[in-house]
């Protein structure tokens, strides 16, 4: 039976242009599993991705817009809305999702520019499935 940094080695070898995937707790912000292709990445390196990944899908500022959300909708408690993002830096696009039965795993596929925008999501949501049972 296959682990998380064997699906996460399987999704950085059949995605065009890829340099890391990686699952990230987003209750304790651990790295639960990942494979990249970056020699210089450092362990705090990525722990400060993966910390800045929680606080993107489930932040502060995120927990006080969905208190918001909640309030305007006559009370009704609103949490964990964000289940994916794709954010775009200078040389990467970066695709996170949230496990759908497991809402507090997330995978982040991180890519070069060169690579096709619905093949990244594509194996994001192909290796969804395969995480899910070997999630917390």
């Amino acid at each position: 039976m296959a682990n998380i940094n064997d699906i996460c080695a399987y999704v950085v070898q059949e995605t065009d242009s890829s340099l890391a995937c990686a699952v990230v707790d987003l209750t304790t912000g651990l790295v639960l599993g990942m494979h990249h292709t970056i020699p210089y990445f450092s362990n705090s390196y990525l722990d400060a991705v993966a910390a800045a990944a929680v606080e993107m899908m489930r932040g502060k500022n995120i927990r006080a817009i969905e208190d918001m959300l909640g309030s305007m909708r006559g009370g009704e408690k609103q949490t964990n809305l964000i289940e994916e993002v794709q954010m775009t830096t200078k040389g990467t696009y970066h695709f996170m999702a949230v496990i759908p039965e497991k809402p507090n795993a997330l995978v982040v596929l991180v890519t070069t520019k060169k690579a096709n925008l619905g093949m990244g999501w594509a194996s994001v949501r192909k290796a969804l499935p395969q995480l899910e049972p070997l999630c917390p």
